[in-house]
């Protein structure tokens, strides 16, 4: 595995201002390129890493979702000041990825991830539970079922197991599904400015369902993660005028 993954080809990198000690932002700055979405509160940029892993960041935070791969793939990176873990799959949970990149950050999981954490990581982290809605990285942050709902997909992502996230930050709601199929929970969101939405099979659902269920909840932008093994250049077609979709390569090396 490389130690970086192209994001964007031809996005400039943005200045994060006060993501790390005064003198060195704008020179680690430069390594966050990605999509911005404008907030009251700042542009939120949208860094993809791999597979299910992207950092979300806005003024001083720089939130990393389900890092795994080694610290090596984060190493020219600005460093966390919060880290998001859906569930404690190894695409999403990898403790020494963990252990290299954590510095200072906290940890948001679920009540099984931190059961695993070892005790250094425990130390920083706390659980929340479907429905809780909690204080995070200077937000609020709202917690969701993600879960199977097909017969012989159950075994995967029980109910009540796994977390989705819906961040509020400034005026806009990010939603990040975790890996769930298409559950009543994620049709009934509302206001969803930007949602990560997961793609495959058996772990989560198939491109139309994800497509139906964009349908029902209509948020304005839509990123497919998590997509390995899935024709994701067919999204837009399926969701038509429901949302924007953005395809970005969650799969390429560089």
């Amino acid at each position: 595995m490389t130690q970086r993954r192209s994001v964007i080809a031809g996005l400039a990198a943005l200045p994060l201002i006060g993501l790390l000690p005064r003198g060195m932002a704008f020179v680690q700055a430069a390594a966050l390129g990605g999509d911005t979405l404008a907030t009251a509160s700042g542009d939120v940029t949208i860094h993809p890493i791999h597979h299910a892993s992207l950092i979300i960041a806005w003024g001083d935070q720089v939130v990393y979702v389900d890092p795994v791969g080694g610290p090596s793939l984060y190493q020219d990176l600005p460093s966390p000041t919060a880290i998001l873990i859906t569930h404690a799959h190894g695409d999403h949970f990898d403790p020494p990825t963990l252990e290299g990149i954590v510095g200072d950050a906290t940890i948001l999981t679920t009540d099984q991830v931190l059961g695993k954490l070892p005790a250094g990581l425990k130390d920083k982290a706390s659980a929340a539970a479907n429905g809780d809605s909690v204080d995070f990285a200077g937000i609020k942050l709202e917690v969701v079922p993600a879960y199977n709902t097909t017969q012989d997909r159950l075994q995967y992502h029980p109910k009540g197991v796994g977390n989705g996230y819906i961040l509020n930050i400034g005026d806009k709601r990010v939603y990040v599904a975790g890996d769930t199929e298409d559950i009543p929970e994620m049709r009934a969101l509302t206001n969803i400015d930007m949602a990560f939405i997961p793609m495959n099979l058996p772990y989560t659902m198939d491109i139309n369902h994800a497509a139906d269920a964009i349908k029902a909840f209509k948020p304005k932008i839509v990123y497919p993660y998590h997509y390995q093994g899935t024709k994701v250049e067919d999204l837009p077609a399926l969701v038509g005028d429901a949302a924007e979709v953005r395809l970005r390569d969650w799969y390429k090396e560089s």
